[in-house]
């Protein structure tokens, strides 16, 4: 089925359900199919084969998929640059991008649920769809059992799976499986990638342990969201965060109340912020407590600055151990 006759498919099915916002839906994704017309894939620079096309979710699949595919596939980003990711809502302009690709490549129902209501309406017989969660245990999102009073939302599924070192060499291993369906002939050249890519995982993965091996302190404290369970739970740290849920969430008065008194129980110098969001919560206490605040980066999602710079998943890892490395006064 050709590319032009999935769109009209598509098109076909939103107008079964006969009301005005889908009839608004069907103008906006045929315009964008007007603009699109002779936007075709990129023919690969050697052999002159018409170039995988793949559409991923979250910055970090974004990264992987390309040090596997290297110049045989067009990777995008489904996301905009600078934009937190779970406030995105995709445009019809982002269906077609989707229905057009030959993989989409995505986290999971819990960190992309409207995947699961696009999907329906698409070409699955020329899609491969990549499920980057399948084969990893998936954590609750609750801190240890003394703070479970302070979970706000706790029992909801942790979909941070990337910031878990040995995940993101499962993540891999799911893009790898994917983009060998669909192009099985190039498979010893997309392995060899993801093996080289999945031992610079596991390098650093070894010096991040090798770092809190050292260090005077386990516990840090985040004034963003739930995001750094699953990598405190890699290296045996304490981690607290302000409040579950979205990054646009706030805490309540008494769980600020709460955070400035750990911090001075345990003697905490440092208070960390997140990526793409006001630090509003962690400049309150720090401005209260004298506590520095560091950046921790959850890499969901990049600022144009950064994606212009070329800044990797694997630099972002880098600056979070350094932070963590001052934070928890390692040697």
């Amino acid at each position: 089925m050709s590319e032009k006759q999935g769109n009209v498919n598509m098109i076909k099915d939103i107008l079964k359900s006969r009301n005005l916002l889908s009839y608004l839906l069907v103008l906006a994704l045929f315009l964008t199919m007007i603009s699109m017309t002779g936007c075709g894939k990129k023919d690969h620079p050697t052999t002159g084969q018409k170039k995988l096309n793949i559409v991923t979710t979250l910055f970090p699949l974004y990264d992987f998929t390309r040090n596997i595919v290297g110049d045989n596939a067009q990777v995008t980003l489904l996301l905009p640059p600078g934009m937190e990711p779970h406030s995105f809502e995709p445009k019809p302009g982002d269906m077609l991008r989707i229905n057009n690709a030959d993989l989409f490549i995505y986290t999971g129902k819990f960190m992309e649920p409207w995947v699961e209501g696009i999907l329906k309406g698409l070409d699955s017989k020329k899609l491969v769809i990549v499920d980057t969660s399948r084969g990893i245990t998936l954590n609750e999102e609750k801190e240890d059992e003394k703070d479970q009073d302070h979970a706000h939302g706790h029992g909801k599924t942790d979909p941070h799976i990337w910031l878990d070192l040995s995940n993101a060499q499962k993540i891999v291993d799911n893009i790898l499986e994917g983009v060998i369906q669909k192009d099985v002939a190039n498979r010893d050249y997309y392995s060899k990638n993801a093996e080289t890519y999945k031992v610079n995982l596991n390098g650093m993965d070894a010096k991040y342990r090798e770092t809190f091996s050292t260090c005077k302190r386990r516990i840090f404290i985040h004034g963003g969201h739930f995001a750094f369970n699953y990598l405190a739970k890699r290296y045996n740290l304490q981690y607290i965060a302000a409040y579950h849920g979205s990054p646009d969430a706030e805490p309540t008065p008494k769980r600020l109340i709460e955070l400035k008194n750990m911090l001075k129980q345990y003697d905490i110098k440092y208070i960390y912020y997140e990526e793409l969001i006001l630090p509003r919560v962690s400049e309150v206490i720090s401005r209260e407590t004298g506590a520095t605040m560091l950046k921790l980066h959850g890499a969901h999602n990049v600022s144009k600055e950064d994606m212009d710079k070329g800044i990797t998943f694997l630099s972002l890892m880098e600056e979070n151990l350094k932070n963590l490395k001052v934070g928890l006064e390692c040697q």
